[in-house]
């Protein structure tokens, strides 16, 4: 299974963004899709889920209200739309997929793509 996120780039404070995250060689529509980013010299911390049933999208406290998540299975890709971004907002962002899900954590995320960079400048 191998994904690919794309989308990154830099933008002012108040801006957006939209990422995408293209799955191949597995069963899209089976797995729960994750998002996460990593800032420098911080830990790798959740953004938001996914469920493969595309039911209730989890969100970070700090991303609510701000941030959309969305799948579309016949494309084999999910989305984060990125809306009113701070500058602490900048990051990589990895997409992850998994057969499990414990939303806020990294668990049952078995498959991670490279990662694309958000920087938000103020």
């Amino acid at each position: 299974v191998q994904l690919q996120a794309s989308g990154g780039g830099t933008v002012q404070a108040g801006g957006s963004l939209r990422l995408s995250c293209a799955v191949s060689g597995g069963t899209f529509s089976s797995y729960h899709m994750g998002w996460f980013r990593q800032a420098p010299g911080k830990e790798r911390e959740f953004v938001a889920a996914v469920p493969w049933s595309g039911g209730s999208t989890y969100y970070a406290d700090s991303v609510k209200g701000r941030f959309t998540s969305s799948r579309d299975n016949a494309k084999s890709t999910v989305y984060l739309q990125m809306n009113s971004l701070k500058p602490e907002d900048t990051a990589v962002y990895y997409c992850a997929a998994g057969r499990r899900l414990r939303p806020g954590t990294t668990y049952g995320m078995d498959y991670w793509g490279k990662g694309t960079q958000v920087t938000v400048s103020s």
